[in-house]
Formats: C-alpha cells, structure tokens, sequence
C-alpha cells in the first residue's frame, strides 16, 4: 500500500495535470471559434468554384490543348497523396484517423500496381508516413501549428503540387483531409484535385438542355487563370476544414482528460483518507496496547 506521502505526491500531480488540461481545454475553445467561422465561411465559395469549373470541363469535354490541371495527364499510374494532419498531438484521433486513411488507400492503390507518393503536410502525419513508407515521400510542409492560416500557404502549395505535375512526377492528385462537422466530429475525406472531379449525380450537367459556354476572353487563357486559382482555393478550404477539426478535437480530448482527472484525484483522495483513518486506528491500538502492558 502507498504510503501517505506518496498519495500526496499523486493528487499533487494530478491536480497539476488537471490544469494543465483545462486550460488547453479553453484555449483550444477560444480558437475553435475563429477556426470553425473561417471554415464554413470558405465551404461554400470552394463547392460553388469547383462545380463551376466543373461544369466548364464538361463543356469542353473531348477538345484538344485542354489544361493539364482540369484533365490530367491521361494516366493513372501514379498518385501523389497529400494527407493532413497537425503539428501538434493532444488532439484525440484527430490524426490518427488521417494516418489510417491514408495508409489503407496507399496499399489499395499499390494492390492495383499504381505508383503512390506522399506530400504530407503537418508533423504528425510525416511521422507516422516516414515510419512506414519513408520511400514514398517526396517532400513535406509544416502544418499551421495552431496559427491562423494565411491564404499564402495554400497558395505555396499549390504552386508546389503544380510545379510537380508540369515535371510529369504524378498523374492524380488527392488530398486527405479531416472535414469538419461539430465538435466531437470530424471526417476523414478524400478530395481529388487532379484532374478535377466531376460532381457525381449532377442532373443539371448531365440534362439535354444543359448550358453551352462561350468562353470571353478565350478559353485557354480563362481557364488557365482560373485552375490554378481553383487549386488554391480547394487546398485552402481543406486547411481551413483540418485546423478547425483539430481544435475541435483537441478541445474534446482535453475536457475528456480533465473529467478524468477529476476522477481519479476523488479516488486518490478516498484511499488517501482511508490510508490515514488505517494508520491512525493502527496507532491508537499501539498506545492502548501499550498502556494495558504496563
């Protein structure tokens, strides 16, 4: 059995934990705030510019000299994955959700004899990542570490993943992001930028009167401003959608572990008190005993 002094120590350092995490608690709160304003704030401006441009690829479906951003190379040898993660842990299964979702879609696309590389953005994920396929990163990019995201970094990685793809290094682009829903919910999403997705069970698109376009300026020099514009908006978005998810998860993991110390300083402190009411009682027998001897 511990001794009394040793419970002390124990409540000590749980008590000292306890802050710790409700104040991460709060701060994370305080930040979940901006975070989750500046996320559903992008949401909307990100769907309307890719079904946009969707829309305008399917009106030049089957056309020569098509940008390589809205079509791709043509291949489908070789992906480069982009997961999202945070810099930071103390987030729950914030990470640890990216990690697994990535991991399991490197090995189905590997099981289809497709050539997978990593740009993982954030340090967590380029842990884990270099830990089990170091082989396949090709670079990496430190994640906000909480900060306020600028447009700017989105627009470096964008740049950065266009930059690859004029080299002819991948074929597909996807990114992997947590998509933010409340507070205690965050999705695991794959997003594939390149070439750029069609909306699925789009009515509109696929009705026999839908829109023809006439491109003013020409359609080259349109959408060879827009694609990449779009890119760094999507990427942007998801950035936006991840350091939400993050501090929403972070701020669920910490009122979790605040509760739990809560818990177990009551239990400490009842076999603290059970412990000292022992020893006493065993004293009081000594000097009873004792006194009876004499």
């Amino acid at each position: 059995m511990a001794s009394l002094k040793e419970l002390r120590a124990r409540i000590g350092s749980v008590k000292s934990t306890k802050k710790i995490t409700s104040a991460m608690k709060m701060v994370a709160a305080a930040k979940l705030r901006r975070a989750q304003t500046r996320a559903e704030a992008a949401r909307p401006y990100a769907t309307a510019m890719r079904r946009m441009l969707s829309e305008l690829g399917r009106s030049t479906k089957g056309q020569s000299g098509q940008p390589v951003l809205l079509t791709g190379t043509g291949n489908d040898k070789v992906h480069l994955l982009v997961p999202m993660t945070s810099d930071r842990g103390l987030a729950g299964a914030f990470n640890a959700n990216i990690n697994r979702v990535t991991r399991n879609l490197i090995r189905r696309l590997q099981a289809e004899g497709k050539t997978v590389r990593l740009l993982p953005v954030g340090r967590k994920g380029h842990d884990y990542l270099t830990r089990e396929f170091a082989d396949l990163i090709v670079d990496h990019i430190h994640g906000s570490g909480g900060k306020e995201i600028p447009f700017s970094a989105a627009a470096e990685l964008g740049e950065a993943i266009t930059s690859r793809l004029e080299k002819g290094e991948f074929d597909v682009c996807t990114v992997i992001y947590n998509r933010f829903n409340n507070v205690m919910s965050q999705t695991p999403t794959e997003l594939q930028l390149i070439p750029l997705a069609m909306p699925e069970n789009d009515d509109v698109a696929a009705a026999p009167d839908a829109p023809v376009y006439e491109f003013e300026p020409g359609e080259e020099e349109l959408l060879s401003r827009l694609l990449p514009r779009n890119l760094q908006v999507q990427l942007y978005a998801t950035m936006l959608e991840s350091a939400a998810g993050e501090q929403g998860a972070r701020m669920t993991a910490m009122d979790s572990a605040t509760r739990n110390a809560g818990k177990a300083i009551d239990r400490l402190t009842l076999t603290y008190n059970r412990t000292r009411q022992t020893n006493i009682t065993n004293e009081l027998i000594e000097i009873i005993s004792g006194a009876q001897a004499v």
